[in-house]
C-alpha cells in the first residue's frame, strides 16, 4: 500500500492531469530563472517546495531549483505538477493551481536552454514564508497534549483526544491549518468543535488518547467540523466576511487516523487558527455521504451515489470529495428546484494522495430545495495499482484498505440564522381565516 507522498516527479507541486501538454504559447526570449521562472515558483510551487513542507526539494532559490530543471519540465508538460486534478470544463475555482500555457512554455524554454540564472536585479522580492505554516503565523496554536507513538506495523484504530481551546469569548475563525509532525503516517486528522454542555465523549478526560467503541462514535455526525487534514490538502482560508464560530469554552475533539509505514514515529500534530472579527456570514462544513455500499471483487467501475437536500437558502463556498485507494472518479452536480442541473466539479482521475478542497471562484447562491448530488466510481480490479486486494468485497470502513464515499461541501449563511434550518424544512403556516 502506498502511503508516502512520492518522490521525484511525483511531488513537483502538482498531480492530476494525464494528457501531455500541447500548448503553442511561445515563451519570452532569453528566459532566465530570476526574471521569468522564479515568479512562477513563488505563485505555484514554493507553498509545498520549501524546507519543512511536503515537497522533497526546495524551490526557494536558484541554487536549489537548478538541479531539478529537467524534472520540472517533465512534470509540467504532463501536468502532474502543480497538483490540480479537476476537469477544467466544470466549475471555476479561486485556488486553482494549474499553470497557464504561457507558464509551461516559459519553464520548458528555461530548461531546454541550460536553465540560466539571469541577473539578481530581475528577481522578484522573496516571498515571506513562516516555517511550518502556509498562511503565516497563526493567532492561536492548539497541539496534542502529548505525542502519539505510531507503531512500525499493524492497523491503528481511530484515536481521539479532547483538547480545550481556553477561549473565554465566542471566537470567529477565518482560517485553520493542521500540521502533522510526520505526514507519511497520517491518513487524516479532523478537528471537531465541542461546545460547552455537549454530552459527546463527556466521560473522557481531556489531553488523553482514547479509542471509543464503534457505538460511541456517532457524535461526530452531529458535531461541527472546524478543519481537516488529508494528504495534499492545503490550509483552509475562507473568503472575506465569512468565518466559523467556536463558542466560548469549547473543546476541540481531534480524530486521528494513522497508517504505519514501517518505522516508529512520534506524532504531536498541531492546529493553527486565524481569527476574524464578527463576519457577515457564518460558514459550516456539511456532507453528502453514502455508507451503504458493497463493491464487488474485480469490479473496475462500481458506482456509488449520495445527495443532500438543502432546506434553507445558503451560499455554496467549496467542495471536497473523499474516497480511499479504490477511488476512481468523483463529481458534484447541483439539481435546482426549477429542474435545471449543473455539474460544478469533476475529478476524472482520483488520487488518494492529493485530496484537495475546491473553493469556488464566486460563492453560489443556492435556494432551499437544491439537491447536491455526488457520484463516485471505484476500481476494485487488479488493474488498479493501489488496490490492496481485488479479491475482496469492499464496504465502508475507517481503514485505508476499506472505502468511504463522502462529498464534503461548505456553505455560508447569515450569522443570526439557526444552522439547523439547513437540515429541517421551514414550518408551514396556517392560512388566514
Amino acid at each position: 500500500m502506498k502511503i508516502s507522498f512520492g518522490i521525484g516527479l511525483g511531488l513537483l507541486c502538482a498531480a492530476g492531469g494525464g494528457a501531455v501538454w500541447a500548448g503553442a504559447t511561445a515563451a519570452p526570449a532569453e528566459v532566465t530563472f530570476h526574471k521569468d521562472v522564479e515568479p512562477i515558483m513563488q505563485s505555484h510551487c514554493q507553498e509545498c517546495h520549501r524546507p519543512g513542507e511536503i515537497g522533497p526539494m526546495s524551490f526557494l532559490s536558484y541554487e536549489t531549483t537548478r538541479p531539478w530543471a529537467k524534472a520540472i519540465k517533465a512534470a509540467v508538460l504532463t501536468r502532474k505538477m502543480p497538483p490540480w486534478p479537476a476537469d477544467p470544463h466544470y466549475g471555476h475555482f479561486a485556488n486553482a493551481r494549474s499553470l497557464s500555457d504561457a507558464d509551461i512554455a516559459t519553464i520548458v524554454s528555461w530548461a531546454d536552454n541550460g536553465a540560466p540564472a539571469g541577473s539578481l536585479t530581475d528577481a522578484p522580492p522573496a516571498k515571506h514564508w513562516v516555517e511550518g505554516w502556509t498562511n503565516g503565523t497563526p493567532d492561536s496554536v492548539i497541539s496534542l497534549a502529548k505525542p502519539y507513538a505510531v507503531p512500525k506495523t499493524g492497523v491503528v484504530e481511530y484515536t481521539y483526544m479532547i483538547v480545550p481551546t481556553h477561549f473565554e469569548h465566542d471566537t470567529w475563525v477565518r482560517g485553520a491549518e493542521i500540521v502533522p509532525t510526520d505526514r507519511s503516517v497520517v491518513h487524516h486528522i479532523i478537528a471537531f468543535i465541542r461546545p460547552p454542555g455537549s454530552k459527546w465523549f463527556a466521560d473522557q478526560k481531556t489531553g488523553e488518547f482514547f479509542v471509543p467503541a464503534k457505538s460511541g462514535r456517532g457524535g461526530e455526525a452531529r458535531a461541527e467540523l472546524l478543519v481537516g487534514y488529508a494528504p495534499g490538502l492545503p490550509a483552509a482560508i475562507l473568503p472575506d466576511g465569512v468565518a466559523k464560530l467556536v463558542p466560548a469554552g469549547s473543546d476541540l475533539v481531534l480524530q486521528l487516523h494513522y497508517t504505519p509505514n514501517g518505522k516508529e514515529v512520534q506524532d504531536q500534530s498541531k492546529v493553527g487558527l486565524y481569527f476574524s472579527e464578527k463576519p457577515r456570514e457564518r460558514e459550516m462544513t456539511l456532507s453528502a455521504t453514502n455508507a451503504a455500499f458493497a463493491i464487488p471483487p474485480q469490479d473496475p467501475n462500481y458506482e456509488v451515489e449520495s445527495h443532500f437536500v438543502l432546506q434553507h437558502d445558503v451560499r455554496l463556498i467549496a467542495v471536497m470529495p473523499h474516497m480511499h485507494l479504490r477511488g476512481k472518479d468523483f463529481k458534484y452536480t447541483l439539481a435546482y428546484p426549477d429542474g435545471r442541473r449543473e455539474e460544478i466539479l469533476s475529478v476524472p482521475k482520483w488520487d488518494f494522495h492529493w485530496q484537495l478542497y475546491y473553493y469556488l471562484d464566486k460563492p453560489m447562491a443556492l435556494a432551499a430545495g437544491t439537491r447536491i448530488e455526488c457520484v463516485a466510481h471505484y476500481d476494485n480490479s487488479p488493474n488498479n495499482p493501489d488496490n490492496p486486494d481485488p479479491t475482496k468485497t469492499v464496504r465502508w470502513g475507517d481503514q485505508t484498505f476499506e472505502e468511504m464515499m463522502i462529498g464534503w461541501f461548505d456553505v455560508s449563511f447569515p450569522v443570526d440564522m439557526n444552522p439547523m434550518d439547513i437540515f429541517r424544512p421551514a414550518a408551514k403556516t396556517k392560512a388566514s381565516d
